[in-house]
């Protein structure tokens, strides 16, 4: 079969001989290096947006995706339901009111929001009743002034099921001061743990109860809760809503409250990325160094092929060839060895806790109990090519420098 000479002879090249097994020992270095580089990133940026998947499941399963918030209460939130699940991103509308205040026990005071939910349609918006640990949601009842609160606000409280609490909320009032705390008895009857920074800042009351704290009748709500499809289409979800129902509603959803938690998140993944990235960057300029140990390996033998004919531009390919070998054969080992522990990091980091004994991640330390990982080919993609990229770079210089070469100088002093 027909080989380009540039070709053939850089694949030799990469090939061991007994006169230079120093040179192909630099070569296999080289090689293992961008292979683990390449293996690590793939790694750690799939663990990153297992963690980000998490994090977007608990705290977005909690937080309103969007809410068609009226100006003054509603009175009948069912025709507002209505007219959002007419929009076919949306996949629920329930009733929701929202307040903040404090809570006070023995001495203790702590800030809570607090979320007016009806516990029968709560679970098609909110994923809170899958992580009860204590109580019932449905144990929310109206008139009763029951509360949901998070562990973290009952582990600092030391509240069970059955203790009382207090809720102080400001109320407008004609007093000189303009505001007014009003004091509320809550009964608790669950707990919730999903473990993200709500579990210390969020409690759930029936939506009845809030609308009597705020002095509405019974029926009355604050806003209608909605659950989309596309979280980053919430926005303009929303917004369609609240405009098609007039003047007297207005949007909000997610990005107002999390978004400054999840833009963190996705520039905390580009920087470790672009840290990890020096690494293949430091693996694949090694090239340049085993490149330029051939080159001079190889005097000889470049003399001699620009003697018989070949062109500088023929002698810069050939160890532009036998470096981008190096280059794909070791990105192409990182990324497929990358895949395999990306896709098995959690049943690794599973049995490293059984050898060993010690939990690496506890529950009672961090909000998950395992190494989550999602693998996605766009990030693979991208890193492998960055591989092959700067492989490739590597070579230009040391491939130029054997180009350059004099036959005669080469040949006098081999």
């Amino acid at each position: 079969m027909f080989r380009p000479l540039s070709i053939f002879i850089g694949t030799r090249y990469t090939r061991a001989k007994r006169r230079n097994r120093f040179v192909s020992f630099i070569s296999m270095t080289s090689m293992i290096g961008l292979a683990l580089g390449v293996l690590a990133m793939i790694v750690v940026l799939s663990v990153m947006n297992g963690f980000q998947r998490e994090m977007s499941s608990r705290i977005l399963g909690m937080v309103p995706h969007a809410t068609i918030v009226g100006v003054k209460p509603i009175d009948d939130w069912q025709p507002v339901a209505a007219a959002a699940m007419k929009n076919p991103e949306v996949t629920a509308a329930v009733p929701f009111t929202e307040m903040e205040g404090m809570l006070s026990y023995k001495g203790m005071m702590q800030p809570i929001q607090i979320s007016g939910v009806d516990p029968a349609q709560e679970g098609k918006v909110s994923i809170v009743a899958q992580h009860i640990v204590q109580g019932r949601l449905d144990a929310l009842k109206p008139g009763e002034f029951g509360v949901v609160l998070g562990e973290i606000t009952a582990r600092r409280f030391r509240l069970n099921v059955g203790d009382k609490i207090t809720l102080i909320v400001p109320e407008v009032s004609t007093a000189p001061g303009g505001i007014t705390p009003r004091m509320q008895r809550l009964n608790v009857v669950g707990v919730f743990k999903v473990g993200a920074e709500l579990d210390g800042s969020m409690g759930l009351i029936h939506v009845s109860d809030a609308a009597t704290m705020q002095h509405w009748e019974p029926n009355q709500v604050q806003s209608v809760r909605l659950a989309v499809k596309d979280l980053y289409a919430a926005p303009k979800v929303s917004s369609d809503i609240a405009s098609g129902l007039g003047t007297d509603f207005k949007a909000d959803d997610w990005t107002h409250t999390q978004g400054s938690l999840f833009s963190a998140m996705k520039m905390e993944k580009t920087m470790i990325g672009l840290l990890l990235l020096m690494i293949v960057a430091v693996a694949a300029f090694n090239i340049i160094a085993t490149l330029i140990m051939v080159v001079n390996d190889k005097g000889a033998d470049i003399a001699i092929l620009r003697t018989i004919g070949a062109t500088p531009r023929q002698i810069m390919a050939i160890f532009m060839v036998q470096g981008t070998v190096i280059g794909i054969v070791g990105t192409i080992i990182g990324g497929v060895l990358g895949v395999i522990a990306a896709l098995n990091v959690s049943e690794m980091v599973g049995w490293v806790e059984r050898v060993t004994g010690q939990h690496i991640f506890s529950s009672d330390v961090y909000f998950v109990s395992n190494l989550p990982s999602e693998l996605q080919g766009g990030d693979v993609l991208l890193i492998c090519s960055a591989g092959f990229i700067l492989s490739f770079l590597a070579t230009v210089y040391p491939a130029w420098r054997a180009a350059k070469i004099e036959p005669a100088h080469a040949l006098r002093y081999s």
